[in-house]
């Protein structure tokens, strides 16, 4: 079970790379809760594929890297490091998802946390 969904969420991360919505439906239950680490969230399969489409005529990711998974019951968290060139400006930050699972494997809420690079020690 765990396998898969980590195949799952590797998917999702390539397909953004590979700018193909194709697996968006096989992903997503139809009713999905998407909160983006800077604050949009999206209800819905159908606004998924909008968002995801009109983001990327604009951008480009470069970058989606998964550092760990971690699994208890039906949510799965993920480590992650992401590079993307969005309108001519490359960001890049680290970041967690929080990922729960319905029964079928299809991913019912998902939230992201972001935590900004360049990581830095202020008490030197």
């Amino acid at each position: 079970m765990m396998i898969e969904r980590e195949r799952v969420i590797e998917n999702y991360f390539e397909s953004w790379i590979n700018k193909n919505n194709v697996i968006l439906r096989n992903t997503f239950n139809p009713n999905i809760v998407y909160s983006e680490c800077y604050g949009p969230e999206y209800h819905g399969i159908d606004t998924i594929e909008s968002w995801f489409d009109d983001w990327n005529k604009r951008g480009t990711v470069l970058v989606w890297n998964i550092k760990q998974f971690i699994h208890q019951g039906n949510l799965t968290a993920v480590e992650w490091y992401f590079k993307c060139d969005y309108d001519a400006e490359v960001v890049e930050f680290d970041g967690v998802s929080l990922i729960e699972f319905n029964n079928d494997n299809l991913v019912v809420n998902l939230k992201e946390f972001q935590s900004k690079i360049p990581h830095y020690y202020p008490y030197k």
